[in-house]
């Protein structure tokens, strides 16, 4: 499974990236907000120095557009922005239309904000690299986000569907051992989320065993 970081905070990403785990970025408007990032030319900026630190990930980079000619002419910029691009098109009408239209030109597609089967299902029909189902967002009205990545993993099985399952809005480590088990293609998670991985109460009490015991033995030998 591919880790994902889902943030546009440069530090976060850098620190995800040297602990050796990191296939990728998600960026959305909001979290581009979030970091002050304001303006055409400092968000191009801001995607490219992603992309420093990424290398050969996936960087996705939403469009704000909701009509077809306008997100294939803002899509197609930002494809040409750097190789590791993704294109992150909203599951709207001209959204489906758009991946098609990318697909077939080669270029690389995230079809965001999917909170069905149904939509996840045209999502792949049109050819898109990624389907990001918000697993954190179904669970908020007290909806099962893991049911909707099972259904999803399912249906793209029976019929060979290429399109990768990215389970978004993942907000705490169990949710990223459940889409683990379940088989979802790569998570997208906070950095705390994904370094809460790391911890446990008694990997932290072995620790201080251990150096306890070699403190004890090396004081002995003085």
């Amino acid at each position: 499974m591919k880790f994902f970081i889902d943030t546009a905070n440069l530090a976060q990403i850098q620190e995800a990236h040297d602990l050796g785990v990191l296939d990728g970025v998600t960026t959305n408007p909001s979290l581009m907000a979030k970091e002050g990032i304001s303006g055409q030319e400092n968000v191009i900026k801001h995607y490219l120095a992603i992309c420093d630190i990424i290398g050969d990930g996936a960087v996705s980079a939403e469009v704000i557009a909701t009509t077809f000619d306008e997100i294939i002419v803002e899509g197609e910029a930002l494809a040409k922005l750097h190789p590791s691009i993704v294109v992150k098109v909203p599951m709207i009408k001209d959204g489906v239309k758009a991946i098609k239209y990318f697909t077939e030109k080669g270029i690389k597609t995230n079809c965001t904000l999917v909170f069905s089967s149904g939509q996840a299902l045209l999502a792949a029909k049109a050819g898109a690299t990624y389907v990001s189902p918000f697993v954190g967002r179904l669970d908020d009205i007290s909806t099962d986000g893991m049911q909707l990545i099972e259904d999803i993993r399912l249906i793209f099985d029976n019929y060979g569907y290429e399109t990768q399952i990215l389970a978004a809005s993942v907000r705490t480590p169990m949710h990223i051992i459940t889409c683990a088990k379940i088989g979802s293609d790569v998570i997208t998670a906070p950095l705390s989320a994904i370094t809460a991985l790391l911890k446990h109460p008694l990997t932290d009490s072995g620790l201080a065993t251990f150096l306890a015991d070699h403190a004890k033995a090396a004081a002995a030998k003085v």
